[in-house]
C-alpha cells in the first residue's frame, strides 16, 4: 500500500467564533482558509474563475471554489488514462486493502466529514451521519467480495472436455461521474468506488453547491493509498463541462433530474457507450389494515422528513387503509409534530435546512398551489426564516387532487399527501401511477403477504416495514430505478460490473469445428446433429 498523500491537518474544519455553533442558530459558520486552500487544490482547474459555496444554516459564504473549463476536463482525463494504464495491472488484492484502508479513515474521519456535510447541505447531523457510515459499508463490501465479483469464472464449454471457456472482467477504461448535491459524501463517492476496485479510473463533476465535501472524499482517497491521477475532479457548472465529461469518458454514471438523465442517455447512445441513471421518482408508502401503527407512524417520519425529503428515495404519497387511516394520521401528525426543528450543527435536530432558494421556492409553490386548490394542511405548511434562510416545515397533506402539482410531480422537499384506500389491489395501481418507479414502502404484520404485493410494485427497492434504510445500506442488493426513475443499478454484483466488460477467451483441444479426416460436409453436419441430439438426452445444457 503506498503511504498516505499529503494528509489533511488534524482538527475539524470549522472556525469556532463567539457564539456557540453547535446549537445557536444565530451561530456564523466560517471554514479555515487552509483547510479550505488544501481540499480545492485537488481541483483541475486552471480558468481563474471562483465560484461561492454558501452554507444554507445561514446563507453566508463558505468558501469560494476555483472553476473548470473544457481544457480542464481534458486534461482530467489524460491524467486519469495515465494512471488507469498502471492501475489496471495492480492486484485485486491490493485494491481491496485501499478500499479497507478507506473504511477506517472514513470512520476515524466521521466527525470532520459529518460537520462539512452540515455547513454544505444544511442538513440534520442524524442524517449527515448516514453518509459515512454508508461509505464505510460500501469500501468494506466491495474489498471483501472482489473476487467473487471479479475473478476469472469457467463457463460450460460446447464441447465437454475439449471446449474451456472462461469469462473475464476487464475495466471500461476511464468512468465520468456526474454526482448531485443531496447526499454529498455518499454520491461523490459511492458509484466510484467499485469502479476504481475494478481497475479503472475516474472522473468526477460533483454538484457545484456542495463540492467542498466531494473534495474531502478525494482527499480522504489519497490517504488511503489510491495512485496520484486515479481520481480526477472537475468543478463548474453542468452545461459548461458536464458534456464534455460524456464525450470522453468510457461510461457515465449520473444521478440528478429526469430532464438531464434522458440528454445524458442520449450522449452516450451516440457515442454508443454505457451510462448508467438514478433519476427522479415520486415515490408510494402502503400502510396495510394490519400494520403495526405505531412503527408505521415513525416510520413514515424518516421515510417523509429524513434530509428534509431531499432524498431521491423519501415518500411523497402514503396509501393507507381505511380500516386504520384515521388513526394512523392521528399517530403519524403526532410523531411529525413533535420533531425538533433546526439548522445548526447539533445531534439533536430531527430535520434540517432545505439547500437552497430554488428548492424553498419549489417547495412552497407545490404547497401552495396544493392549499389554493383545496388540499387541507394537516401541519407544517409554511416557511421558518427564524430557523434558516430555506427552512420549510415537516408538511402533511390531504385531499390532493390530479390537478394539484404535487399530485404527480416530484416536490424534492419535507412535503408529503395522504390518500386512502379500501381494496389493495387499487392501492398498488395508484402506487404504480405515473411515470417514476424509483422505491416503496410497505407495513404490514404480514411479512409473506407484503413480500407477494411488492412483487407487484413498479418499482427498483421496496422495503418491508423499513422507510429506505433497508434496501440502502444492503449493499450486497441492487438498486436503482424502473420507468423514468432511472436504468442500471448501483450496489451489489450489478453495480460493479457495470463499469467491466465481459470477455471470453475459449481453448479448443484436439478437435477443430469443422470436417475432420477428409469427412464431408454433409457427413459433418449428420455428426453435428447426432451430438446434439445425444447431448439433449444427456440433459446437458
Amino acid at each position: 500500500m503506498a503511504p498516505p498523500q499529503n494528509p489533511m491537518p488534524a482538527g475539524g474544519p470549522l472556525v469556532e467564533g463567539p457564539a456557540d455553533p453547535e446549537h445557536d442558530p444565530t451561530a456564523v459558520y466560517a471554514l479555515e482558509p487552509d483547510y479550505v486552500a488544501g481540499l480545492t487544490s485537488r481541483l483541475v482547474a486552471t480558468t481563474g474563475r471562483t465560484a461561492a459555496v454558501r452554507s444554507p444554516l445561514d446563507g453566508a459564504p463558505l468558501a469560494h471554489i476555483p472553476q473548470s473549463s473544457e481544457d480542464d476536463v481534458a486534461e482530467a482525463f489524460v491524467r486519469a488514462r495515465r494512471a488507469q494504464a498502471a492501475w489496471a495491472r495492480t492486484p485485486i488484492d491490493e485494491r481491496a486493502a485501499m478500499l479497507l484502508r478507506l473504511h477506517d479513515l472514513v470512520l476515524e474521519r466521521q466527525d470532520e466529514i459529518i460537520d462539512l456535510t452540515v455547513l454544505e447541505s444544511g442538513k440534520a447531523r442524524k442524517h449527515a451521519f448516514d453518509e459515512p457510515l454508508h461509505i464505510a459499508l460500501t469500501a468494506r463490501y466491495y474489498a471483501r467480495t472482489a473476487h467473487r465479483h471479479l475473478d476469472t469464472r469457467r463457463r460450460l464449454g460446447v464441447v465437454p472436455g475439449l471446449t474451456r471457456v472462461e469469462v473475464n472482467r476487464v475495466p471500461k477504461g476511464v468512468v465520468g461521474i456526474i454526482s448531485p448535491w443531496n447526499y454529498p459524501f455518499t454520491m461523490a463517492l459511492c458509484d466510484g468506488l467499485p469502479a476504481l476496485l475494478a481497475g479503472n479510473a475516474v472522473v468526477t463533476k460533483p454538484d457545484a453547491q456542495t463540492m467542498l465535501t466531494a473534495l474531502l472524499g478525494a482527499r480522504l482517497l489519497d490517504e488511503a493509498g489510491f495512485p496520484k491521477g486515479l481520481w480526477q475532479v472537475v468543478a463548474g457548472g453542468g452545461p459548461e463541462i458536464g458534456g464534455p465529461i460524456v464525450q470522453r469518458a468510457d461510461y457515465v454514471c449520473f444521478t440528478g433530474s429526469t430532464a438531464t438523465g434522458r440528454l445524458i442517455a442520449a450522449q452516450c447512445a451516440e457515442r454508443l457507450i454505457g451510462c448508467s441513471l438514478e433519476l427522479g421518482g415520486k415515490n408510494p408508502l402502503l400502510v396495510l389494515r394490519d400494520a403495526d401503527l405505531e412503527k408505521a407512524a415513525e416510520g413514515a417520519v424518516r421515510a417523509s422528513f429524513s434530509n428534509a425529503g431531499q432524498l431521491c428515495v423519501s415518500m411523497e404519497r402514503m396509501f393507507v387503509a381505511d380500516q386504520v387511516y384515521d388513526r394512523f394520521v392521528e399517530r403519524f401528525v403526532a410523531r411529525t409534530q413533535a420533531m425538533t426543528l433546526g439548522a445548526t450543527l447539533a445531534w439533536e435536530n430531527d430535520m434540517g435546512s432545505l439547500i437552497s432558494q430554488d428548492q424553498l421556492d419549489t417547495v412552497a409553490a407545490h404547497v401552495d398551489d396544493a392549499v389554493a386548490k383545496g388540499a387541507r394542511v394537516l401541519t407544517g405548511g409554511r416557511a421558518r426564516p427564524d430557523l434558516g434562510p430555506y427552512y420549510y416545515e415537516p408538511t402533511i397533506l390531504e385531499g390532493v387532487t390530479p390537478e394539484m402539482t404535487c399530485f404527480g410531480r416530484e416536490t424534492f422537499g419535507p412535503v408529503v399527501s395522504l390518500y386512502r384506500f379500501h381494496d389493495e389491489a387499487d392501492a398498488v395501481a395508484r402506487a404504480n401511477d405515473g411515470d417514476y418507479g424509483l422505491n416503496a414502502s410497505i407495513y404490514s404484520q404480514d411479512g409473506d403477504r407484503a413480500r407477494a404485493i411488492a412483487r407487484h410494485v413498479r418499482c427498483g427497492t421496496v422495503n418491508i416495514n423499513e422507510a429506505f434504510g433497508a434496501t440502502f445500506a444492503s449493499i450486497d442488493s441492487p438498486m436503482g430505478g424502473m420507468r423514468e426513475s432511472g436504468m442500471g443499478r448501483r450496489q451489489g454484483s450489478e453495480g460493479i460490473h457495470r463499469y467491466t466488460e465481459s470477455q471470453s477467451v475459449a481453448t479448443q483441444r484436439l478437435i477443430r469445428f469443422a470436417p475432420m479426416l477428409g469427412m464431408s460436409d454433409e457427413t459433418y453436419a449428420k455428426m453435428m446433429t447426432a451430438n446434439l441430439t445425444i447431448m439433449k438426452k444427456l440433459g446437458r445444457a
